[in-house]
Parts: C-alpha cells; structure tokens; sequence
C-alpha cells in the first residue's frame, strides 16, 4: 500500500474540535487520507463532545488528547494542517516541514460554553454539525472524480 496522505486538524486542547474533525475525516474513508488530531496543550476530552458524538455512533470515550509539538518533534510530516480554533490560537500553531496547504476554520469552542446541561449539549450538538458539514466539503475536494461518491 503507498503511502497516506495525513491530515492534522489542531485546536486548543485536542479536547473537542479537533477530535471531532479528525473522527468525521476517518469515516469518509477516502482511499490515500488518514486523518489525527492534537493541540497546543493536551487537555482532557469534553464529555459533552464525547456525548454528542456517541450520539452518531462515533466513540471517542478512549482518545488520549495529544500535543501538536509532541507530533512535530516525531518529525511527522501532514499533506494539510488545519486549524479549528479561534484565529489567536490558530497563529500559535507550529509551522510544519515538507508541503503542507494550512487552512483555518473557526468554531467556537464547546468548553466555554455555559447554562443547563441540555443547553450546553445543543451548542455542542451545532458545532458537531458544522464540524461534520466542513470535514464532508473538504473531503468531496480532495476527492478525485473517478473516486467521488454518489449523494
């Protein structure tokens, strides 16, 4: 098998948004991308998040957060860095070796998020959705039109 093309998704914490993004990416299964996930700092994963993701079947109760930096000194190298956080923290992002297309988008961040449990796990539900949203127009653009899957 040749090798695969990586995709690092970075936020904060590696607690929910990236976590998310790097879950979505893998389910589309797209032949020759693989998709992981790290932030600034490792933190600890928002059970909210891992909630509404479990609530798509998607199980993330066993994911360890991990550290962008940590990755950069493994010397991996990612074909797309994509932040997922606010622009401020984006900029805080290490620059990669090799080519590597960066990319920002900007979701807001579920552990900030406040009210009633319900309250919070319908913010957090929307971010999901967004997230979800975002990976499937980026996965439909690296997809060749020999590979592209009928909707």
């Amino acid at each position: 098998m040749s090798e695969r093309t990586r995709i690092l998704f970075v936020c904060s914490h590696n607690s929910a948004r990236s976590q998310m993004a790097e879950a979505f990416l893998n389910l589309e299964a797209l032949p020759g991308y693989v998709a992981e996930s790290a932030g600034l700092e490792a933190g600890t994963l928002n059970p909210y998040v891992v909630r509404v993701m479990q609530e798509l079947g998607v199980d993330l109760s066993g994911k360890q957060p991990r550290r962008v930096f940590d990755l950069v000194r493994q010397g991996k190298l990612y074909g797309h860095v994509i932040t997922v956080c606010d622009t401020q923290t984006a900029e805080k992002c290490p620059v990669f070796p090799g080519i590597t297309t960066r990319l920002h988008w900007s979701f807001e961040d579920p552990s900030t998020f406040t009210g009633t449990e319900e309250e919070r796990l319908e913010r957090t539900r929307q971010i999901r959705d967004q997230i979800r949203e975002r990976v499937r127009e980026f996965a439909r653009s690296l997809e060749s039109p020999e590979t592209r899957k009928e909707e």
